[in-house]
């Protein structure tokens, strides 16, 4: 509270330093919300508290900061003086020193930071679905027929690659295809020319090659558009970006990473010293080789001179050789006819044992006497059954209706066919039928005699 004066002089306001820094703080806390504030950091100190204090400063100013120790634990890199941040807190006082200062409640890194943030996320993603695997990658052939180089037409990096190949083996044709490898456009640009080389499939190979540079000015090749296009290319690619100690994302999709776009070009390309010692080795082998051939080859025609004779000795000893395999084939004819008589011979005689005429005459023989015999037995079986039918005919006739009937007897017939047996059985005045031996007669019945 101000102190109040016990003259007459007026009164005056007087603050106490610690009431002055109090009043500072609040004024300060109540105006101000969270900010963000980036800078340098300087000054830092980690004493036992667990809590951090530094300085931010940028090229004209710097500001005291503290972060307490619930704060800091949650901090994901370790802050180090000179590195550039981003800070979150409220603006305070110090009454203790009047120290005007900066709470800090949240840091991340400013600028590379942010970026390698975003490498580090990027990396994981691909990482998880199989981008970066071993059995992804395509073998590098032996030795390529065309090279493509996509990068700049007027960096280093093609300057190197040129001259590596120059020097190592000048015979592989290079096509580049050129685009910027820095900035917004370049990632865009990367993709299409991977896609255009896999379209056209000019080439057996590619290197995706950039000089060094910052975080930053390698960004493109960190970009998730340009490592979808190097998986997807079915050209083994080599990526070639920056310096040994530079890694991007495109080095880990690319099927083979090269520290420098100079070791691209050495990994890329045989040597030609050594093509040409295996070459002389070759050459060697196969002279060696062919000398042996020929060697075994004179060798073998000498022998062949030896064994050569004047064409009329050889005429006489084949004429001769003619003469006797004449004689030895006649004799030969000879006794195979003879042995083929001999079976023929033998042949008829069994053929005319087995003559079919023969067989023949002695089966209709024997169908003459079987017809005979058959003709024999028919006769006698009919005058039997003629016999017997006879005898069964008389003994028919004798019980025979029909003979009785020609004895004088009738059948007399009611219309309905009924035989007529008993008197009783019609009456006056019915039609009957009067059946005779010869003929038949239509009668009424004009009076009936029954007799018990």
């Amino acid at each position: 509270m101000p102190a109040s004066s016990t003259n007459n002089a007026p009164t005056r306001d007087i603050y106490s330093v610690s009431d002055l820094n109090n009043a500072a703080r609040d004024l300060l806390e109540g105006h101000f919300p969270l900010i963000w504030v980036e800078g340098e950091i300087s000054n830092l100190a980690r004493p036992a508290s667990g809590h951090i204090y530094f300085s931010l400063k940028d090229s004209n100013a710097q500001l005291r900061c503290a972060m307490f120790k619930m704060r800091n634990r949650l901090v994901n890199f370790r802050p180090e003086n000179g590195q550039q941040i981003l800070v979150r807190g409220r603006l305070s006082l110090y009454p203790a020193r009047g120290d005007y200062q900066l709470i800090a409640e949240h840091m991340e890194e400013a600028g590379d930071g942010a970026l390698r943030r975003q490498f580090e996320l990027l990396k994981h993603q691909l990482h998880s679905e199989g981008l970066f695997d071993a059995d992804e990658k395509q073998p590098l052939p032996e030795l390529p027929t065309r090279l493509g180089v996509i990068t700049s037409p007027t960096g280093a990096a093609i300057r190197d690659i040129l001259s590596v190949l120059k020097r190592r083996f000048p015979g592989i044709p290079v096509l580049i295809y050129p685009v910027p490898v820095q900035g917004d456009a370049a990632p865009a640009a990367i993709v299409d020319a991977l896609q255009t080389a896999s379209n056209r499939n000019e080439c057996d190979t590619l290197i995706l090659a950039r000089g060094g540079g910052s975080l930053e000015d390698l960004w493109a090749f960190n970009n998730e558009a340009v490592a979808r296009a190097i998986h997807a290319c079915p050209i083994p690619v080599v990526s070639a970006i920056g310096h040994e100690v530079d890694f991007t994302i495109a080095d880990f999709v690319a099927d083979l990473r090269a520290p420098t776009p100079s070791a691209a070009a050495e990994l890329v390309s045989p040597d030609r010293e050594e093509w040409l010692s295996v070459f002389a080795g070759w050459q060697q082998r196969l002279t060696r080789s062919w000398q042996g051939k020929i060697s075994q080859h004179q060798q073998h025609l000498q022998w062949l001179r030896r064994q050569l004779k004047h064409p009329g000795q050889r005429l006489r000893e084949r004429a001769q050789r003619l003469d006797e395999l004449e004689q030895r084939l006649n004799l030969a004819s000879q006794s195979q006819l003879r042995q083929w008589q001999s079976r023929l011979n033998t042949l008829t005689a069994r053929l005319h044992g087995r003559s079919p005429s023969q067989r023949l005459r002695e089966l209709q023989r024997r169908l003459n006497n079987l017809q005979h015999s058959n003709k024999h037995a028919m006769l006698a079986q009919l005058a039997r059954h003629r016999a017997r039918l006879g005898n069964l005919g008389r003994a028919l006739d004798s019980v025979s209706p029909l003979a009785t009937l020609g004895r004088g007897y009738a059948i007399v017939k009611k219309p309905d066919g009924t035989v007529v047996r008993k008197s009783s059985e019609v009456n006056v005045g019915d039609a009957v039928t009067t059946q005779l031996g010869f003929g038949q007669l239509d009668c009424r019945i004009e009076a009936v005699h029954k007799k018990d």
